[in-house]
């Protein structure tokens, strides 16, 4: 059923906007308008990997599935995550948890049709 890939869509549109609200602190500080909007947008990065995974693979569930792997595994690493239990679940198991359910129903959808 190919119904089953908007679960992980959908999952990771909302994962996407929850890693965008990060991104939000750098507006309470008291640094010059311009440093806050260079703040914003390097904040947005790791919002701005996904979605390029998630649209340029959209039609393609098995290289999203693994985009999103790959991208939580180097998060893992990058970011530090593995050292606290909240953010590696919220960072980077989340992620490869996606990942791993566009992988899942790409083999339900070919198996089907």
């Amino acid at each position: 059923m190919k119904r089953n890939l908007w679960i992980p869509r959908i999952l990771s549109i909302i994962f996407i906007l929850f890693l965008s609200l990060f991104a939000l602190n750098i507006f309470g500080t008291d640094v010059s308008l311009f440093k806050q909007l260079g703040g914003f947008f390097i904040n947005l990065l790791p919002s701005i990997f996904f979605i390029a995974v998630l649209i340029v693979f959209w039609k393609n569930p098995t290289y999203c599935g693994l985009g999103f792997i790959i991208i939580a595994v180097s998060f893992t690493f990058f970011f530090e995550t593995y050292t606290n239990l909240i953010s590696f679940i919220l960072i980077s198991f989340l992620p490869a948890f996606i990942g791993f359910l566009f992988l899942i129903y790409r083999k339900t959808t070919q198996s089907k049709s």
